[in-house]
């Protein structure tokens, strides 16, 4: 007999969602050839999709107990959570990495900003556009706060989350349509404006403007009240940069042995404590994920063309995936007749959803993700135009 905690469904999930990305790729083709960091692009999808069958056993309790906490059960609740520190790390890696190159040259901040708000931005107000819908849906297209009232809470809700995620329209536990995820942006963004902080640190001298932002970015940390425990996974990210900047480090990684140092490290840190947000379950992560990012594939899973098509799809099962639940168990199933599901009867019902997810994931890749990433260069050349113009007039007046 399945439990509502059991990890078995877990396994059947992740193959059913490969299976969906074998088909993919079947009908349109591999993802792009791998890039410098393949375990990286390859890790992300499992890490997104973990998120989504945490929230898919929460939903199996919620639905009972009306809260929606993390399941009882240690695998459940920390295959989440240490997606979530996973996905802070790789973040930390990246635009850690990124500063560290160049340093010398100097970092193309309006590049870097312009693609971040490109990468996330237009997701995420599909997000929101669902999200809203789904409001107006559960309280009737009737208003039941003042016009004011709502559009403040909206524009909080379309500032990634770093002003709160308030109930809308009166609609309580308004968060849980999108599963309460676009929290860990606010964290994301406010690393990202942290950056030139980083730069000085590493070495390099930003300019007085840029440093502002990095100013900005301490101030946005300390509004939202950030957590140093969920700000420790992006350290992670930076010393793993580090290292791999080290031969030695990238050598070692790429053994073996090493895969099944990560695999053992993370299936520890897991399974054996009540949350990974904790100091050694964190450094377990660390340590998998700097070899991870050195090299070590697992074997080849994550260099695999199905790992790195369902990393390219990441960011839209992270952020889709809550609204599809609530949907689910909302308007599909009901949650009258979900609450008489058995274990099984619930999983089987993920297990449904799970491609569903993947080609809802994908057309939003290919239509809204992938689109606007291209707008990158050109975007990032209008900015920088109308800034030097700008400021050439303003330098002519004085």
């Amino acid at each position: 007999m399945i439990s509502p905690t059991s990890p078995l469904p877990v396994l059947a999930a992740v193959l059913l969602a490969l299976a969906t990305a074998k088909v993919l790729i079947w009908r349109f083709g591999a993802p792009n050839a791998a890039g410098r960091f393949a375990t990286i692009d390859g890790l992300r999808g499992y890490l997104a999709f973990f998120v989504f069958v945490h929230h898919s056993c929460i939903w199996y309790f919620y639905i009972r107990t009306s809260q929606f906490d993390s399941p009882p059960s240690n695998f459940m609740a920390n295959i989440g959570r240490a997606s979530v520190s996973l996905f802070f790390m790789i973040t930390g890696f990246l635009f850690s990495t990124k500063i560290i190159n160049d340093k010398e040259k100097g970092v193309d901040w309006i590049k870097l900003y312009v693609s971040r708000v490109l990468r996330l931005t237009p997701l995420y107000l599909f997000a929101m556009l669902l999200l809203f819908t789904a409001v107006a849906f559960v309280s009737g297209f009737s208003l039941a706060q003042s016009p004011m009232t709502l559009a403040v809470n909206a524009l909080r809700w379309l500032a990634f989350s770093s002003f709160g995620e308030p109930d809308i329209n009166g609609v309580e536990g308004t968060r849980l349509i999108l599963s309460g995820v676009p929290w860990t942006l606010a964290y994301e963004w406010g690393f990202y404006l942290c950056l030139p902080l980083l730069a000085v640190v590493i070495g390099g001298i930003p300019s007085f403007s840029v440093m502002a932002i990095g100013l900005v970015g301490v101030l946005d940390l300390v509004h939202f009240h950030a957590e140093l425990r969920l700000l420790a996974p992006f350290l992670g990210g930076i010393i793993a940069a580090l290292l791999c900047r080290h031969a030695w480090f990238r050598r070692l990684s790429q053994k073996r042995i090493v895969s099944l140092v990560a695999i053992a490290a993370i299936t520890g840190a897991v399974i054996l404590f009540p949350t990974t947000y904790a100091r050694i379950p964190l450094a377990l992560l660390s340590l998998s994920f700097a070899v991870i990012a050195g090299g070590a594939s697992l074997f080849g899973a994550l260099t695999s063309q199905l790992s790195r098509m369902l990393g390219e799809l990441a960011y839209s099962i992270y952020l889709l995936h809550g609204f599809i639940l609530f949907t689910l168990f909302n308007l599909v199933v009901g949650k009258r007749s979900a609450r008489m599901f058995s274990p099984l009867d619930h999983w089987f019902t993920i297990l449904l959803t799970t491609p569903v997810l993947i080609l809802v994931s994908y057309a939003t890749f290919r239509l809204i993700e992938k689109p606007a990433v291209r707008y990158t260069e050109s975007v990032s050349r209008w900015v920088r135009q109308a800034i030097f113009t700008k400021r050439g007039a303003l330098e002519e007046s004085l």
